[in-house]
């Protein structure tokens, strides 16, 4: 092992292209870069231990391959997201179309989906809402729309975030780690928090009101739990945008209105008074439902 790596670190040092990078500043072609970038390489793997250097590289993201469901029209700009995505992990699974999309997206089973806006037939905002009939996966929204309501509009219908086309790709995958990770359970706060009339388990997510199951998306769930963590605490939109990472706030500064209002409605707390999440005036909202006694 040990004279292989001084031999090639000596082919290294002695090469064409580090000696006229160490006797002149002049540029390197393309070619003289990718040869002393791949005998730089080829050098520091000899000192990377035999387990390092069959690892696959740090994904930022604990689940071994992640799969993502892409539905965006643009075959080429897909491929590339689909090279770029398994550099961290994760499985792009692509479609073109709203049909293809609902077929993968059934025999696939993805742990999120990325849906395009602008689509031929049946564009995103439809196929969310349609996917919200039956499943609480996680749905990220590409828009290149730039008005407000049109990204409010995808919230509302039950996304989980959305990103503004152009974007970087690194942005992208950042935002489908951070939703990714709000679906998991977070083993620390793990357990029950039982209420009356509501229970939340935080081990199996399953939120129940009068003991029947109520199906929330990971947003709205996330949403519930920060105000039951806080029971009685008057939490303002920014100490719950604060709370809702990966998102831009400037946006949900607006939309947690909108999302409270979809939360309420599926716990069945319209009532007044109410019986869970109560509106604080000018404040914000607090979650006032009486910790069980049995609890």
């Amino acid at each position: 092992m040990l004279p292989t790596t001084i031999k090639l670190l000596k082919n290294f040092i002695f090469s064409p292209c580090v000696l006229a990078l160490i006797k002149t500043a002049e540029s390197f072609t393309e070619r003289e870069t990718r040869r002393i970038s791949q005998e730089f390489q080829n050098v520091s793997r000899c000192f990377e231990s035999p387990l390092l250097r069959d690892k696959p590289a740090d994904t930022g993201y604990d689940c071994p391959m992640a799969k993502v469901l892409l539905i965006d029209d643009d075959r080429k700009h897909s491929e590339l997201m689909q090279a770029y995505f398994k550099r961290y992990g994760i499985n792009l699974v692509c479609a073109y179309d709203s049909v293809e999309g609902f077929k993968k997206l059934a025999r696939e089973e993805p742990d999120l989906l990325l849906l395009d806006v602008m689509l031929p037939g049946k564009d995103g905002f439809e196929i969310c809402r349609e996917v919200r009939k039956t499943s609480n996966i996680p749905i990220i929204m590409l828009t290149a729309r730039g008005d407000v309501i049109d990204r409010v509009s995808g919230l509302e219908l039950g996304a989980d975030d959305y990103i503004g086309k152009p974007f970087e790709p690194r942005e992208l995958v950042a935002r489908v780690q951070s939703t990714l990770r709000r679906s998991e359970v977070t083993g620390p706060t793990a357990g029950e928090l039982n209420f009356e009339g509501l229970s939340i388990d935080t081990e199996a997510r399953v939120v129940c009101v009068d003991d029947n199951s109520v199906n929330l998306t990971s947003m709205e769930y996330e949403l519930l739990l920060i105000l039951a963590r806080r029971h009685g605490r008057k939490l303002s939109r920014d100490d719950i945008l604060s709370e809702l990472r990966g998102i831009d706030a400037a946006i949900l500064t607006r939309s947690v209105d909108i999302m409270i209002s979809r939360l309420r409605q599926k716990l069945g707390d319209s009532v007044k008074p109410p019986r869970f999440i109560q509106t604080i005036w000018g404040r914000g909202y607090s979650f006032v439902a009486a910790p069980r006694a049995d609890a």
